[in-house]
């Protein structure tokens, strides 16, 4: 998940420079980062086994990928791995400390019927912002990289964050939720943008 407008505004933070240039973030990261439109991003990912060591550095790769691109959230299935590993760190505001949660079989068990919403971005879809209306609280378990199961609720943009990146191990974006004007403009953008990287 991208820092959306919104969010900066609010917390009086500098729009990153990963936002306002697209083209120049996407080559310097530990992995790349798929764009839509792309196959890979529609397809529901496949739970893990058994936590490896591999498995566990791709847990630091994409943490690394987030964290400089810059965004708040990431799914395995963005860096065309179909596996249901999800990274997020949500603490933005100038004095806190960084939370790095790295998720691996993350499930939501339980959603508030009070609603949130958030101008949400994606790392998959940059520079382009909508509103997202969803449950302001989540119960949600998940296996961390020890094999530790974790069950926590989560709140206020933490909430938005980890359902957004749940919607990508079952192959659901963020413009998924517009209509369909919407959605079909901000994909018409997105195959624009991908022909000029392809032009260089």
């Amino acid at each position: 998940m991208e820092f959306a407008p919104s969010y900066r505004e609010i917390q009086g933070l500098q729009a990153p420079v990963a936002v306002r240039r697209p083209i120049a973030y996407i080559s310097f990261m530990k992995r790349n980062i798929l764009l839509h439109p792309d196959p890979r991003l529609k397809k529901t990912a496949a739970p893990v086994d058994d936590l490896s060591d591999a498995l566990r550095a791709l847990g630091d790769d994409m943490l690394e990928t987030m964290y400089d691109a810059p965004g708040i959230g990431l799914a395995a299935p963005q860096i065309g791995l179909l596996q249901r590993v999800i990274v997020l760190d949500c603490n933005k505001e100038e004095n806190d400390s960084p939370r790095p949660v790295v998720m691996y079989n993350p499930e939501v068990l339980a959603s508030s019927e009070d609603l949130n919403t958030y101008e949400e971005g994606c790392l998959s879809i940059p520079e382009q912002f909508a509103e997202v209306t969803r449950p302001a609280e989540v119960e949600v378990r998940w296996m961390d990289r020890d094999g530790k199961e974790h069950k926590e609720g989560f709140d206020g943009l933490w909430a938005t964050c980890v359902q957004h990146e749940i919607d990508h191990l079952d192959g659901k974006l963020f413009i998924d939720y517009l209509k369909p004007l919407k959605r079909q403009m901000i994909t018409r953008k997105m195959v624009k943008l991908k022909r000029e990287l392809a032009r260089g």
